[in-house]
């Protein structure tokens, strides 16, 4: 089956070298018969590559080919990702890719083109990289009612955050070291203040539910606040502080969805996950909580994940995969600030009885060289509201998040 990559960057790149090395185990998959690379398609040169005989620099080359069946496109980003799947889908040709961006901001548009095309539009490798969750959530927990979902969704920030943890390495220090090795970009942005795992909560939330969630309803607070002051008050009570995607079921016209550091007990499969990994634990009424772990990036985990997809779209020629979600609403996703209860790690200057006067039952921290003038304690459950009304009044050095998975 002719097929074509769209992008030649670490994720094109990594899917050539996929589909090369493991071609006699993929032909076994669909029946005997291999995926041959027709096309790459990238505006840079690469006249040393070994398949330098594939490129292009014209898409029409792709779409205009009745041949080509399958398309992997790996360019990041919206534009012209969406201009050119949304042409390949209503072609009929099958589209695959790992952009979360695409995905959250215009997967229910391509999902509906693949629909009217009668081919298939898949995106595995969009959330977790190698980490198979997308086709879990569709298939093996079809069965439940989600109740929740939380994940660390990006190995950037949990690179950071270890560093942190396990070393006392101060956020600037932390962030250097991430981009040293290539985990973060020079502009760290979309990783530390959660906008990368805004997209994929997007996406989680849309498949979980059945309707579409766009990145501007899903509240993002990212870990660049983080002190090793709080690190250390959360581990006198056994708890890390993790940077999760969070989507929680309230009915079936609402939920919450929201992006926030979060303090994880060291009883959760969560806290955990060390460095780069990344850990996607879903809750359902019927399983229970089940937990999807793994490298959540790269260029081979990532590849990996939509050669997989390429895998099951031959399968699927000339027929839909039931897959996907519906419309949207304005109001489905509410604001959880006044409807989500929790409870709360405080760092403030205060003394303790002016906490207890404003408090009913807290728990007070402590770590090595607390100040005089300044504490820390974590509330029973409230809403974020609630406890923005009670310390009003008060210096507040940081409020991180306590989550119940």
């Amino acid at each position: 089956m002719k097929i074509a990559v769209m992008g030649y960057g670490t994720v094109g790149s990594g899917v050539v070298e996929v589909i090369e090395t493991h071609r006699d185990v993929i032909a076994k998959r669909i029946g005997g018969e291999s995926l041959e690379l027709q096309y790459i398609l990238d505006l840079r040169d690469f006249p040393d590559d070994p398949h330098s005989d594939k490129f292009t620099k014209d898409f029409n080359d792709i779409l205009n080919d009745p041949e080509i069946k399958v398309v992997a496109e790996a360019m990041g980003g919206v534009n012209p990702a969406f201009d050119f799947t949304m042409k390949l889908l209503k072609a009929g040709k099958a589209v695959v890719t790992s952009n979360k961006e695409l995905v959250a901001q215009k997967g229910l548009e391509l999902l509906k083109a693949a629909e009217e095309g009668n081919t298939n539009y898949l995106f595995e490798a969009s959330v977790g990289g190698g980490i198979p969750i997308i086709r879990p959530m569709a298939q093996c927990l079809a069965g439940n009612n989600i109740e929740g979902v939380a994940g660390i969704l990006n190995g950037t920030t949990n690179f950071i955050l270890t560093k942190m943890i396990e070393e006392d390495m101060s956020f600037e220090t932390a962030l250097k070291l991430a981009q040293d090795n290539g985990y973060a970009e020079k502009d760290p942005t979309a990783d530390v203040e959660g906008h990368d795992a805004c997209r994929k909560v997007c996406i989680l939330a849309s498949l979980a539910f059945g309707k579409h969630v766009y990145p501007n309803q899903v509240a993002t607070e990212g870990i660049s606040n983080i002190s090793l002051e709080d690190v250390s008050y959360i581990s006198s009570v056994n708890g890390v502080i993790k940077l999760l995607g969070q989507i929680k079921y309230i009915d079936e016209n609402r939920i919450a969805a929201f992006v926030s550091p979060a303090v994880v007990y060291n009883g959760s499969q969560l806290a955990s996950v060390r460095d780069v990994f990344n850990a996607i634990l879903v809750r359902g009424d019927a399983v229970g909580d089940v937990c999807f772990y793994g490298r959540g990036a790269g260029k081979l985990p990532t590849a990996s994940a939509v050669v997989a997809d390429m895998v099951d779209c031959a399968k699927h020629v000339d027929r839909r995969k039931i897959f996907g979600w519906g419309e949207g609403e304005e109001d489905y996703v509410v604001d959880y600030k006044s409807t989500i209860e929790m409870p709360f790690y405080v760092r403030a200057k205060m003394s303790e009885n002016q906490v207890k006067t404003i408090f009913h039952n807290v728990k007070f921290l402590s770590r090595k060289g607390q100040p005089s003038d300044e504490v820390a304690f974590i509330t029973d459950c409230m809403t974020e509201n609630k406890l923005m009304k009670k310390l009003e009044n008060a210096e507040v050095l940081n409020i991180i998040k306590v989550t119940n998975y």
